[in-house]
């Protein structure tokens, strides 16, 4: 496993990549609120700051948001 920390990370979204911030194994996802492991993150917006478990939660995200 890449990230060997433990705990949720802090993360910062970018358009195209995240930074961390506070180091950890996993985010969480706003839609499911599931654990999404740093490696399996490949969904998140950037204007909400907000992590994805997949294509599916990331579609609900932006209806929630009013963007769809």
């Amino acid at each position: 496993m890449f990230f060997q920390q433990q705990g949720e990370a802090k993360l910062h979204y970018g358009s195209s990549d995240f930074t961390i911030l506070e180091g950890g194994a996993y985010v969480v996802c706003a839609v499911t609120r599931e654990k999404i492991p740093l490696e399996e993150l490949r969904y998140w917006n950037d204007d909400r700051q907000e992590a994805y478990r997949d294509a599916a939660a990331a579609l609900e995200g932006f209806k929630r948001a009013g963007a769809v």
